[in-house]
């Protein structure tokens, strides 16, 4: 069905290669947790993947260049009394991750600037509001120490990190499990998908439902919803006789997609990974051992197939670099961390390209580390597009100051928020 139309795009021809052996993290136990998370997350600095503890959750931090075995002995993120189930790393500091587990907390951890060097069991802040496990962790796009988490009680609460309080709770909105929720480009809106089989589009900040589809996918295994740049919504879901369907969505006007297509007959969930640059969506099936990949245009059918990468392994979870992390040089447009049982293996997507001169048309300004506006600014009504950079000589971290953390005086504080325990207050405006 998407072979039909051959048309001109520069993505046609996007390759992926998987990492040779030496390049692999090997020797890694990757968790086993019954929990639809990509279980692996990345920056330009580190590599994070949750794998399987006793006695609690724990998250291993690699740094890039630490290929190779793994030592058994190797020091892990492990304050979680349960298995962790999502983690995401901060998008305006390489060296701060948030991590969400079934013993019903979010933990913030700032990782030293070189990785672990002993076990981390004490992190910077510890956020408990949730009453069942917090499946889902979330950092917003553009607002600095800005967190939002789902969890198993239904219930969505965005977090002031620096104060460690609980500012927005959103309950009632959702009858049953969420299997994702995903920011808008300008962090103004999210997007939820729910076991209800419902697709919401919701103003935080207003505690409204914005636009909501009933039975956007009819199968029962669970949905995943993404917005793309134009603000748009992509889901990916089951059709009523199992088959695998993505589908495109206006949140203007949602009784009818723009846009669907069935895929396949096979039973792993699909994880969107999209890339607002370039408009291309990668999808991950877990226990599949393929990527496959679509252009998003404004010409019919709207979502263009584009080829399909496939290995000989199913992969376990899967992991997404940010475009400021990739090589340029090589024209490589998407980096993935493919999470097979016991090891972790780096796939690069690149565009052939004779020339070595920099390829603009690959690499428009991207979004780089800086916030466009702090907390307070966020939630009293402001919003900001993401801080762009431009990759045309690289991109080079700049240093991450250190996180000060200041102990409230509980007997001075009287005011506790309604939901979540305040365990510090953190100074993030020292985070960079």
């Amino acid at each position: 069905m998407f072979r039909r139309v051959v048309r001109q795009s520069k993505f046609r021809h996007v390759f992926g290669q998987a990492a040779k052996n030496d390049q692999c993290y090997d020797d890694i136990r990757v968790s086993r947790v019954t929990w639809d998370s990509s279980f692996c997350a990345v920056n330009p600095k580190f590599v994070a993947i949750i794998v399987e503890a006793s006695g609690g959750g724990a998250f291993l931090v690699l740094p890039l260049h630490k290929t190779g075995r793994i030592d058994k002995s190797y020091p892990m993120v492990s304050g979680h009394t349960g298995p962790v189930l999502d983690i995401d790393w901060c998008p305006h500091n390489d060296q701060v991750i948030a991590s969400g587990s079934e013993d019903c907390t979010v933990m913030v951890w700032q990782i030293p600037e070189n990785g672990l060097t002993g076990p981390m069991s004490a992190p910077v802040v510890i956020l408990e509001g949730h009453s069942k496990r917090v499946g889902i962790v979330t950092w917003h796009p553009t607002a600095r120490s800005l967190l939002l988490s789902a969890g198993g009680d239904n219930v969505i609460i965005i977090w002031n990190v620096g104060t460690g309080e609980a500012v927005i709770t959103l309950e009632d909105m959702h009858p049953d499990v969420i299997y994702s929720v995903c920011w808008n480009r300008n962090g103004s809106l999210i997007c939820t998908a729910c076991k209800d089989k419902k697709v919401r589009v919701i103003d935080p900040r207003k505690e409204e439902i914005v636009a909501e589809k009933d039975k956007a996918h009819e199968g029962a295994r669970p949905m995943r919803a993404i917005f793309l740049a134009d603000g748009n919504v992509f889901t990916t879901g089951f059709s009523r006789m199992s088959e695998r369907q993505l589908a495109l969505w206006n949140p203007q006007n949602m009784e009818e997609p723009i846009s669907v297509h069935e895929m396949d007959t096979s039973n792993g969930v699909l994880l969107p990974f999209y890339d607002p640059d370039t408009n291309v969506v990668y999808l991950c099936g877990k226990g599949d051992s393929s990527i496959r990949y679509f252009e998003i245009t404004d010409e019919t059918p709207f979502v263009h197939y584009l080829n399909t990468f496939s290995t000989k392994e199913p992969q376990r979870g899967m992991g997404y670099m940010p475009k400021r992390g990739l090589d340029v040089n090589k024209c490589e447009i998407a980096r993935f961390y493919k999470l097979h049982e016991r090891k972790c293996e780096p796939i690069t997507m690149t565009v052939p390209r004779k020339s070595d001169l920099f390829q603009d048309d690959l690499y428009p300004d991207t979004a780089g580390p800086d916030c466009a506006l702090e907390a307070e600014e966020w939630f009293e009504g402001k919003n900001g597009d993401p801080v762009l950079i431009s990759l045309k000589h690289g991109y080079v971290p700049g240093k991450n100051r250190d996180l000060k953390v200041v102990k409230k005086n509980i007997l001075e504080n009287n005011l506790w928020p309604a939901q979540g325990r305040l365990f510090c207050a953190v100074d993030f405006g020292s985070l960079i």
